[in-house]
């Protein structure tokens, strides 16, 4: 056999089965993950702490394996003296969302769920149960490929995964409003929010990132089922 073939061959196989090399690689396992987000503004004073909370995730060693933390900042606040450079109406819209389901006629910051439901609790509980396998690859093109194994899978439920692009390390000093003067720094945040429909059988799917923003350093996927919020399982880990 011609020797560079040879070598060519003999690095194939040390390429992952799941990916190619190079390719991120997020999964994770069949204990339940839990998603924990943070409604949170740059123009709430009382929201600083909330986010250091969220930022103390970073030296945590559960994080990715027990929980996976996400910032959403709501633009509600942007009128009020100082516009939120990560806010979004989409945001806002998630967490208008929960308030409807868990029977309130509001939306308040800084305010957590976990697993879709509102939580006010000083400590994340201990993961239990199985959530299934959860799988996400991105390859170099910023393609994701979204895999996903329920823990009770069963004929007619169908399926969808969110994918978070996560920013780390970021700093904003704050001119105006309620922070004014102060120099804020996040983690964790949102900068993409996408859903991506999983298809039947397969239970898998493919979606095209946008480009990569300032300080993306992380990705947060999770799946429900279809049209519903609570999630499943989640998975998330460091690009």
């Amino acid at each position: 056999m011609y020797r560079p073939l040879r070598l060519l061959i003999a690095m194939m196989l040390l390429i992952p089965a799941s990916g190619l090399a190079g390719d991120v690689i997020i999964r994770s396992g069949p204990g339940r993950v839990h998603l924990l987000e943070l409604f949170t503004s740059e123009g709430c004073s009382s929201c600083p702490p909330a986010e250091e909370r969220l930022s103390s995730l970073k030296a945590n060693a559960g994080l990715w394996k027990t929980v996976v933390p996400v910032e959403f900042h709501v633009d509600y606040w942007d009128s009020l003296g100082w516009p939120d450079r990560f806010a979004s109406a989409t945001y806002t819209q998630r967490q208008q969302a929960y308030a409807s389901e868990w029977g309130g006629d509001s939306v308040y910051t800084p305010e957590f769920a976990l697993d879709g439901r509102e939580f006010k609790g000083a400590e994340i509980p201990a993961a239990s149960g199985s959530g299934g396998n959860l799988e996400a690859n991105l390859d170099s093109s910023r393609q994701l490929t979204v895999r996903y194994q329920p823990a009770t899978p069963g004929p007619g439920i169908a399926w969808e995964a969110h994918i978070a692009t996560l920013g780390l390390g970021l700093e904003t000093e704050v001119r105006g409003g309620e922070n004014g003067g102060r120099r804020l720094r996040h983690d964790f945040v949102a900068l993409s929010l996408l859903t991506l429909p999983l298809h039947a059988g397969t239970i898998a799917g493919t979606l095209t990132l946008p480009p990569a923003k300032e300080g993306e350093k992380a990705i947060a996927v999770w799946v429900t089922r279809t049209n519903e919020s609570a999630p499943i399982q989640a998975a998330g880990g460091w690009e």
